[in-house]
């Protein structure tokens, strides 16, 4: 089977005379407008201000970017590394089930494959979504700005990465998430690292689109300078995929132009159903310990959805492809939304019905890679999110 490179690279990375904190940002698509003003109130010098430019409207904002990324590395405020390395990144956190956690993956260069030639693998499919925004965006600045994240199918690779590396910062997000990298640039290890990932395939857990528009723009470097460029290599967190490593919360469900009464007139083929009184943010882990799925109705109440196994004969065991099947031959429009209360929330402003899922297991996870397969979309939601800005990875 194919594998894919997976290399060192001499990162970009903010002067140590800037507040971390306030100089990097969550991921740009889970940021509003209000978010990305609040970041540069924070700090002008946030990397929003290249990530997700919206001074001026039309194509000029990506210049504006790419002006605005080459005046910070002329003055200082981004400074690049004298040699290739790489970075190892540290999150330590509590979950949602109240566990203390600490995690630790290792930021490089992953190669760009073509769409199903192996080595470097989807795991769920995903929903269309323009995607010349990003490809404008890195067009203009000639860097990756934020990672795509992978999950390795090297066993020992977490045991490889603990040691520590050289400190290059810290940050604690708004979650209360602490963020640490170091550099890792001595040889011999910047080697293992490097064949310990590239021995076996990576799949992607967060990212497919930037991912895709790696490829792209791969394409169109290739046409202009070859196949012996960065841009054969996108910038990528990879972390071991084991239990202790991953923290997953589940993507609940929205549904409109539906009542829940025709919702559960829909359900009741499929799954059982029992009140579940009011619906409050400890039915995160409730699903869980159920086995069951949950409809939230506008008033906040719920209902207990136990699935049939009969109903789900060669259905894979997942909560988002239940639901596909049960609404396979009703026209029914679904969104997607992570967080109990925000679903709560949503709900209750009568414009959709909620259905909670349970996490994803890494079970079913690795058996996406060992089998290639895909999950329904929107099937996992990655926690914590990584931080974009902390490390930045030119392509020239």
């Amino acid at each position: 089977m194919w594998v894919p490179r997976f290399e060192p690279f001499a990162a970009l990375r903010y002067s140590p005379s800037l507040p971390l904190g306030k100089v990097v940002a969550p991921p740009y698509d889970v940021l509003s407008d209000s978010d990305v003003v609040a970041l540069l109130q924070s700090h002008p010098n946030n990397i929003v201000a290249i990530d997700v430019p919206r001074d001026v409207d039309g194509p000029g904002r990506y210049e504006l970017a790419g002006q605005r990324l080459s005046e910070w590395i002329a003055d200082g405020t981004l400074v690049r590394d004298p040699q290739p390395s790489f970075t190892l990144y540290r999150t330590r956190f509590t979950d949602e089930a109240g566990t203390s956690r600490e995690t630790v993956g290792v930021l490089g260069g992953l190669e760009v494959v073509d769409e199903g030639a192996g080595g470097v693998l989807p795991h769920e499919r995903t929903i269309p979504k323009a995607k010349t925004d990003r490809l404008d965006l890195t067009r203009a600045t000639n860097t990756n700005l934020s990672p795509v994240w992978g999950l390795s199918l090297t066993a020992g690779l977490t045991d490889l990465l603990r040691a520590a590396g050289e400190p290059m910062g810290s940050c604690t997000d708004e979650q209360g998430v602490v963020h640490t990298v170091e550099r890792v640039s001595e040889p011999s290890r910047v080697a293992a690292i490097a064949d310990a990932i590239s021995a076996n395939a990576v799949l992607i857990a967060d990212g497919h689109h930037r991912y895709a528009i790696s490829r792209t723009f791969r394409d169109e470097v290739r046409a202009t300078r070859g196949n012996d460029s960065p841009a054969e290599l996108t910038l990528t967190y990879v972390a071991e995929l084991v239990e202790d490593q991953l923290s997953i919360d589940a993507i609940h469900r929205l549904y409109t132009a539906v009542t829940a009464d025709e919702l559960l007139g829909i359900f009741g083929a499929c799954f059982e159903t029992e009140e579940a009184g009011v619906v409050t943010p400890s039915f995160s882990s409730e699903v869980v310990r159920r086995g069951a799925l949950c409809l939230v109705r506008p008033d906040g109440t719920g209902v207990w959805l136990t699935p049939k196994p009969a109903a789900f004969e060669g259905v894979r065991g997942l909560d988002g492809a239940y639901l596909e099947h049960a609404l396979r031959h009703h026209q029914v429009e679904v969104s997607y939304q992570h967080g109990v209360q925000n679903v709560v929330d949503i709900v209750a402003g009568g414009t959709a019905i909620g259905v909670l899922i349970r996490p994803t297991s890494i079970v079913e996870i690795r058996r996406t890679a060992d089998e290639g397969l895909l999950m329904p979309p929107k099937s996992t939601f990655f926690t914590p999110k990584l931080r974009t800005g902390l490390v930045l990875r030119p392509l020239s």
